[in-house]
């Protein structure tokens, strides 16, 4: 996000992939809630759509010149999209939505009332989802409950793309993977102020959904990356480095247990019939395997703290 553009109050980012038949009635929706009460721009970032929605967001924003259209040169998937509307934002606050217009525009006002109360971010709660239970309801209940548990960060709603925003906090954070839906925690580590709200949650009337049950085990797996960001990625050292270390504690006590048996035990094993003395060899290569890592990796965490920033998508073009 570039701190350096003439800034507006707020910034509406609508990441989409062919949602053509919604595009229209959601920009009339987003007007309806905020004109006239707040100085805003809207950006819509196209991740690769295959339909009609670009010629859409075209004739939209010739119309219109507080729309701002992105267009990504494929699909770089949902978290790339809002990071992308983000980076081009002007406004102090961004608020992202959905463009399958079950995210509700008549909330953000909402938001942004509880963002002024000295907030940073202000999360949607999706309490009455309009979703298959089976299928999206259930493995994202178990997943946001994980998600607050690992991350001590005690939100209901943790996929809700309608949230609100200061800019100064997306201006610290770099997304990648799927992880725009762990921008609370992300920021809560950093001191920022968190809250939420209930939210307006719609059944969609349109397009077809992109997510499944597959998505779930990205969540899983985003999850341990972002616990290893949270709490170890400036010192790595201390995750292979301390398993490495027990590994060697391990094989210490194998060896222990080897010379016990070799000259002092009666009822000996032989040496090469030995379990332990495989096991101990093991452990021991194992022990210095993990510490080297931990080393290696220190030097990766130094030379990407140091080395320039580079975004996780490519804009084919841009208009207004």
């Amino acid at each position: 996000m570039n701190a350096n553009q003439n800034q507006l109050e707020l910034s509406v980012v609508v990441p989409l992939l062919n949602e053509e038949d919604n595009i229209k009635p959601l920009y009339d929706e987003i007007i309806a809630a905020v004109n006239g009460r707040f100085e805003f721009e809207i950006i819509f970032v196209d991740d690769g759509s295959t339909d009609s929605s670009f010629d859409i967001l075209k004739q939209i924003a010739g119309a219109d010149k507080r729309v701002r259209v992105l267009k990504l040169r494929k699909n770089f998937g949902q978290t790339a999209a809002m990071s992308a509307g983000f980076d081009n934002a002007k406004g102090q606050i961004v608020v992202p939505l959905d463009a399958d217009r079950q995210n509700d525009p008549a909330d953000i006002s909402a938001l942004i009332q509880k963002l002024n109360e000295g907030y940073d971010i202000v999360s949607g709660w999706r309490k009455q989802r309009q979703d298959k239970a089976l299928s999206r309801r259930m493995p994202s209940m178990l997943a946001n409950k994980m998600i607050a548990w690992v991350t001590k960060v005690r939100l209901h709603d943790f996929g809700c793309t309608l949230k609100a925003y200061r800019r100064e906090i997306l201006e610290e954070t770099r997304l990648y993977g799927e992880m725009h839906r762990f921008i609370p925690a992300l920021a809560s580590w950093r001191g920022a102020k968190v809250t939420e709200i209930v939210v307006n949650h719609r059944p969609r009337t349109a397009g077809v959904a992109k997510y499944g049950l597959g998505r779930t085990f990205k969540v899983l797996l985003d999850l341990i990356t972002v616990k290893f960001l949270g709490s170890y990625s400036t010192k790595p050292i201390y995750v292979f480095g301390g398993t490495g270390v027990v590994m060697a504690l391990m094989a210490f006590v194998s060896g222990l247990f080897v010379l016990y048996q070799k000259f002092i035990s009666e009822g000996h094993l032989a040496m090469n019939r030995n379990p332990l003395l495989v096991l101990t060899a093991l452990l021991i290569t194992t022990s210095v395997q993990f510490i080297l890592m931990g080393l290696l990796a220190e030097i990766l965490v130094r030379t990407y703290h140091e080395s320039q920033n580079r975004t996780t998508y490519v804009v084919k073009e841009k208009i207004n």
